[in-house]
């Protein structure tokens, strides 16, 4: 296989740098930008820039140009919008990593899928015909949180609206696995397992989909390698509820113990992959284009160890 240019844009840590690894593995030629805050492994060139900072990420990238750009950190529309008014003309492909939130919100208001239980499929999200607002306060770190899908569902609008090259929007469910998970959720279940703190959730509350660390970085490593564009999602078959999560971290956590659940019918926080609306998605796009999902049962055991239990 001829050796592609591949610019890594974030991707430092968790399934970023398994993305790398396979690039690097398969003989890429690799290129990482991020902000210089973790340098990136041995083998490839680093960049550093502030992506916010067009001046500087035009200086940082010089006359580079890139058969594929894989935006690991691309989260507001703002973002998007630099990043295509300075990759125009650089790359062949452009992949942004999504996320399953851009189905949670629609011009600002819950999806109507709240009540369903109906996989969501990529054209239930139509980036063309969503607006986009780059005077909202994207600067904000607070702000930003609490839009977090949304924010992507604007950046894949930008790419969609005025196509500066071909791009893929990968829409990533759940992410679980590996002993470098930063969340903390599943530590959370843990902790309160062990402590038989009440778990709280909604009365209704649904199930979601997720995918392993790992598939997710053979999903984008493989997705670099396609023509396909546009949105796709990413997720192992099946579902999970919270009730199965706590079951099989339960059966892993350090100290057991079982799982207390307490319901709410009030709005406001409850716990990580405790859900109000169905976040199931149909991978059935991904799945024709020719990449085969595990089953999320087959692989939770493995994933939940891989985070919870100490490496001797």
């Amino acid at each position: 296989m001829e050796k592609r240019e591949v610019l890594v844009i974030g991707g430092n840590r968790y399934f970023g740098k398994r993305l790398i690894a396979r690039l690097l593995a398969a003989g890429d030629r690799v290129t990482v930008l991020n902000r210089g805050s973790s340098p990136p492994p041995a083998g490839v060139v680093h960049l550093i820039a502030d992506r916010d900072d067009e001046d500087a990420l035009r200086e940082a990238l010089g006359p580079r140009t890139f058969d594929v750009v894989v935006d690991q950190v691309c989260y507001t529309p703002r973002q998007a919008a630099i990043a295509r008014r300075v990759l125009a003309g650089r790359t062949g492909r452009y992949v942004m990593t999504s996320t399953v939130e851009v189905y949670a919100e629609v011009h600002g208001e819950v999806h109507a899928y709240g009540d369903s239980v109906a996989p969501v499929r990529e054209t239930d999200v139509d980036p063309l015909n969503a607006a986009v607002d780059l005077e909202l306060p994207w600067h904000e770190p607070e702000f930003l949180d609490t839009h977090y899908g949304e924010g992507k569902r604007q950046a894949e609008s930008v790419f969609a609206a005025e196509p500066a090259f071909p791009y893929v929007a990968v829409r990533v469910a759940h992410v679980l696995g590996g002993d470098d998970d930063f969340t903390g959720r599943l530590t959370h279940y843990a902790d309160r397992i062990r402590t038989g703190e009440p778990i709280t959730v909604p009365t209704v509350n649904h199930p979601a989909t997720y995918i392993h660390v790992e598939e997710i970085a053979d999903f984008l490593f493989w997705t670099v390698g396609q023509d396909f564009t546009g949105p796709v999602n990413a997720a192992s078959h099946g579902t999970l509820t919270t009730r199965e999560l706590c079951e099989a971290v339960a059966a892993y956590a350090p100290g057991g113990g079982t799982a207390v659940f307490q319901e709410t019918t009030e709005p406001g926080e409850v716990s990580p992959f405790a859900f109000r609306r169905f976040y199931g998605m149909d991978n059935s796009r991904a799945t024709r284009l020719g990449f085969t999902f595990g089953d999320v049962r087959q692989w939770l055991g493995q994933a939940v160890a891989e985070t919870l239990v100490p490496v001797n």
